[in-house]
């Protein structure tokens, strides 16, 4: 496999991952997060995601059409992708192993949750924690998504491109009409895929929840279920905030 096409392959998975609370970046995936916040803002994750089967099929064939598809070759790059991730800004650590060619897990430690990809205007996660309680609250629009997605790889933007995802593009589309796109390009399975992936997550924060603004409230978790539709179009700016005491 060539080696732009390489590294556009491993950021896949890695786009919900990176934009939602550490957020993983895949066109079609099932993820899921589960970890904790604390009170000084460094936060243990576990991540575990796995791309989907028709997405699978894509990608195969991309690399079938570069010349350089082989047997056994990993789709997702588990120590791979954990390499970049561990150079990123806020980051302390991150490990990824293969669960199978497709699929990855491994924990992810932050050093600084309100620095996670946060150098100039680009910061889209606000953090504070006082005696009496804190708060926490990720922003996200299509003025920003360029930059973000740019400090965790150019790579992933152009192949973001390829998908004529608005997150990249910045054109002003509904969910309904990217399908249509997508669908019109790769094939309505593709597009299927995409309508139905969702990116779980389930966040402990430093104390009892009071609320949590597009999620629900179980003691001090707050529990979210988030299309990865709604990331990749990015109709509306998405913001999610969870309150504490």
């Amino acid at each position: 496999m060539d080696e732009t096409m390489k590294k556009k392959i491993l950021f896949l998975p890695f786009l919900a991952f990176a934009l939602w609370y550490t957020s993983c970046a895949c066109t079609s995936c099932a993820a899921q997060i589960n970890g904790a916040l604390k009170g000084n803002g460094q936060a243990d994750l576990q991540i575990r995601t796995a791309l989907e089967p028709r997405m699978t099929a894509l990608i195969t064939g991309f690399a079938a059409a570069s010349g350089a598809a082989q047997p056994g070759a990993l789709l997702l790059d588990g120590p791979a992708i954990a390499a970049s991730l561990s150079a990123a800004p806020g980051v302390a650590s991150a490990s990824f192993k293969n669960t199978s060619p497709a699929a990855i897990e491994g924990p992810v430690k932050i050093a600084q949750i309100s620095e996670f990809l946060a150098p100039g205007k680009a910061q889209f996660i606000t953090f504070e924690q006082k005696a009496s309680g804190g708060q926490c609250t990720i922003t996200l629009s299509r003025d920003t998504s360029p930059e973000i997605l740019a400090l965790i790889s150019p790579e992933v933007s152009d192949y973001l491109s390829a998908l004529m995802a608005p997150i990249v593009t910045g054109e002003t589309l509904t969910g309904a009409q990217y399908l249509m796109a997508i669908g019109s390009v790769y094939g309505r399975g593709i597009a299927d895929e995409i309508e139905k992936a969702t990116i779980r997550a389930s966040i402990e924060f430093p104390g009892s929840v009071q609320s949590a603004k597009g999620g629900t409230v179980s003691g001090k978790r707050a529990n979210y279920a988030i299309p990865l539709l709604d990331i990749l179009v990015l109709e509306d700016p998405i913001s999610y905030e969870v309150v504490w005491r």
